[in-house]
């Protein structure tokens, strides 16, 4: 006899222990000195700012987005598998108590999220509201509970709907009803509160009825979800161990593969030069890394009022980035043609060698030129030498080493 419960014990315990096995590649030594670097630079300019705060800082929209904003994304992992698009069809009718755990699986780990925002937030809120006491600020986290919870149960009713435009528009007004009601709270404006929670109240009750008038479970759809969610994990972890079970998208982004490969010569030395670059524009998520490490790393030079923290930024998102660009060899591991064409082994390293040392300067020089439009030429000069220094240092040091 099917037991849903026990079923989705077994499926949990392969769940984790298979988030386990690339989590420790992830979190390896490091990025846990980057991490910490990272978290302790942040922490002391942070507080540092607060101490300055204008009194007119928009506090309540800041935190009203980030909040409304946390309580939206509430996907539910349902851990369902390919084969179960087959072989749990019989049982779907016993299916309920395995969904309702998904559903607390999914809260549960969804809270820690919660919680860091609400640490990270909470000093702002303390700054710019002094005379409230922290009890007011605690009672705004329990709301932001119960709405997670709402907005978890809301998603899960959606699931069942498969129009994704109507999926799409009820996110659209469930998420601008977050952010306004966390607004309110923050801004002690509770009548307004009061009404976007009836609101809510009234879409929630909207997407349960809407729900309960649907067939069947989509399975599909859960399952489309389930694997995007997982793909985004095995992606991050593509970046420092193999994984065998990613599933790369391709994009066409003919004009900046044009834009590329222009320039490399049409001869069998250059294979690599061309696969390396094509591949860094349309395969995986490789040119949405890079973009967002120079945007992220741009901003907290451009924060950061010390210019040596500054420099010590420079070349942090640097490594991040060479470091991450080295998945870009093991990137067609599965794929025979390369061991079977007549091509040598020292063109693939001398073109990966190549070509992150030209992302590596294209980021310098973006780096470099933020700090002339901070008029900090000194700043420039030497990010200029730091970045080029720890290219060629991280390069030949590092990355040659590694290329087996």
């Amino acid at each position: 006899m099917f037991d849903a419960r026990a079923f989705y014990k077994k499926r949990l315990s392969s769940h984790i222990k298979e988030l386990g096995r690339y989590t420790r590649y992830i979190f390896n030594g490091h990025i846990a000195i980057v991490l910490f670097f990272f978290i302790a630079a942040v922490a002391y300019y942070y507080q540092a700012w607060l101490a300055q705060l204008p009194e007119n800082f928009p506090t309540a929209i800041i935190i009203g987005i980030a909040f409304g904003l946390v309580v939206t994304y509430s996907p539910v992992r349902t851990l369902l598998q390919e084969p179960d698009l087959v072989f749990l069809l019989p049982a779907e009718m016993k299916m309920k108590p395995y969904f309702r755990n998904s559903i607390i699986y999914s809260f549960v780990t969804q809270l820690y999220v919660l919680f860091l925002v609400s640490a990270a937030l909470g000093p702002l809120y303390t700054t710019s509201f002094p005379a409230r006491e922290g009890k007011l600020y605690l009672l705004t986290i329990l709301v932001l509970l119960i709405y997670k919870i709402a907005n978890l149960l809301a998603n899960w009713w959606m699931y069942k709907v498969r129009d994704s435009n109507h999926r799409r528009l009820e996110l659209i007004v469930r998420t601008v009803m977050n952010i306004l009601v966390f607004y309110f709270v923050v801004a002690g404006n509770m009548v307004a509160a009061g009404i976007v929670t009836v609101l809510f109240a009234a879409l929630f009750l909207y997407d349960y009825a809407l729900s309960k008038k649907q067939g069947a479970i989509v399975w599909d759809l859960l399952l489309e979800k389930d694997q995007n969610s997982m793909q985004a994990f095995y992606r991050v972890a593509n970046m420092f161990s193999d994984v065998p079970h990613i599933k790369n998208r391709v994009k066409k982004r003919q004009w900046l593969v044009s834009l590329v490969t222009r320039n490399i010569p049409f001869e069998k030395r250059f294979s690599f030069d061309y696969l390396f670059r094509v591949t860094f524009v349309r395969s995986g998520d490789y040119v949405g890394m890079y973009t967002r490490l120079i945007i992220i790393g741009g901003l907290f030079i451009f924060l950061i009022p010390n210019v040596w923290v500054k420099l010590i930024f420079v070349v942090l998102f640097l490594y991040l980035s060479s470091f991450q660009m080295m998945a870009l060899y093991q990137h067609h591991r599965t794929i025979m043609w390369l061991d079977i064409y007549p091509l040598e082994k020292m063109d693939r390293k001398r073109a990966l060698v190549k070509i992150i040392y030209q992302l590596s300067i294209v980021q310098t020089i973006l780096f470099a030129l933020l700090f002339i439009f901070l008029q900090e030429y000194t700043g420039f000069l030497l990010a200029l030498v730091a970045g080029i220094g720890f290219t060629y240092l991280f390069i030949n040091g590092y990355v040659k080493k590694k290329l087996v």
